[in-house]
């Protein structure tokens, strides 16, 4: 157990788990907390990494910084998904070792593992069969991170765990039109067609001058706006999103994961995360997630609903749907004494909500 006045590193603070991380140590009296802006330290630059931990000395590393985005970024920046992850995790895993860190938290993701795993997915299943083609090299990070984990677990006993997260969604998330995953993407999408669908012009503007769609704000002109809105599948009348809608997926609030990240750092040890009795120590990391899905239709009707848009939900099936179905099996999680606790329907309306409130609170300034 790290006593409240262990000092923590949380690589990725800023980020959308980081930073409930961050918060949720703080809430359990955790305060010599230290965090890096990408600005303030390159997790990429190998000497500014050491000079760091030189100067810092951090007793904990929680590793929660990577390069991560959706399908379209995964399939347009492969170089880039798998050679920063492989550069950020060689880096703070390496001197964290090297500064002899007592307890290192990874955290992975579910792309992890095989497009056609057997569902739900076990810890086992891991490089059992060919991962999913879109975001194979971001799959193939991950994995070197948590076997690295292991690895240094084995060979010299470090208390290094990897947890694989299923999708996150919360507060601070990305909701780039490209680049964002799935949930906050149509979130976004939805309310700008609501904001058409009733003529809100303030709204749209209000919106495009916080977060700028390929170079066209607020200021632009109504016919500029539309056509650049139109490109993403928004009109006044309709929303098109990719695919089919038919995948389903698992969805976890990423304050939920926030807790479920620290009762690992605080109460999870290396040896408690394989059978002492199993011949090969593998497959050490733990699934977190709710162990419930939805259909992305599905989900897009929620968030239609909660946002209150009229219009028509459609569907583009050229574009690709990703892997079927991802759900994971949280067994060991469960029996580790984690349970999540925010559902889907109130996540929804938790995210809109915290959205909108960040668009006001932005104008204002």
């Amino acid at each position: 157990m790290l006593d409240k006045n262990t000092k923590i590193y949380v690589a990725g603070h800023n980020g959308l788990v980081g930073s409930a991380i961050w918060n949720n140590l703080k809430q359990k009296g955790y305060n010599n907390l230290i965090g890096r802006s990408h600005k303030e330290l390159d997790l990429m630059n190998s000497v500014a990494v050491k000079e760091f931990f030189d100067k810092e000395q951090p007793e904990a590393v929680v590793l929660a910084a990577a390069h991560v985005g959706g399908i379209m970024a995964n399939l347009t920046y492969r170089a880039d998904f798998i050679y920063n992850n492989l550069q950020i995790q060689q880096n703070v895993i390496g001197e964290s070792y090297r500064h002899n860190v007592k307890k290192l938290l990874f955290l992975g993701s579910t792309c992890i593992y095989p497009r056609m795993a057997q569902q739900p997915m076990q810890e086992n299943a891991l490089l059992t069969s060919e991962l999913e083609y879109t975001n194979e090299p971001y799959a193939i990070a991950k994995i070197a991170g948590l076997k690295m984990c292991e690895s240094f677990a084995i060979q010299y006993n470090c208390n290094y765990i990897a947890v694989m997260p299923t999708n996150l969604y919360g507060p601070n998330d990305n909701f780039h039109l490209e680049n964002s995953h799935v949930l906050p993407a149509m979130i976004r999408k939805i309310h700008l067609a609501k904001c058409l669908n009733e003529n809100d012009w303030d709204a749209v503007r209000k919106d495009l001058d916080l977060r700028a769609v390929e170079g066209v704000s607020g200021k632009n002109n109504e016919e500029e706006i539309v056509a650049k809105l139109k490109k993403f599948g928004i009109e006044k009348d309709r929303v098109t999103l990719w695919g089919t809608g038919s995948p389903m997926r698992e969805f976890l609030w990423s304050e939920d994961m926030a807790d479920a990240s620290v009762y690992m750092l605080l109460n999870v040890d290396f040896k408690d995360t394989y059978d002492s009795n199993q011949k090969e120590i593998k497959n050490c990391h733990i699934n977190i997630g709710t162990g419930k899905e939805i259909s992305i239709k599905e989900l897009a009707e929620m968030i239609m609903k909660q946002v209150g848009f009229k219009g028509e939900l459609c569907w583009d099936s050229t574009k690709p749907d990703g892997t079927p179905r991802k759900l994971t099996d949280v067994s060991k999680l469960h029996s580790l004494g984690w349970r999540h606790k925010v559902e889907i329907e109130d996540g929804v309306r938790k995210l809109y909500e915290w959205y909108l409130k960040g668009i006001c609170i932005n104008h204002k300034n």
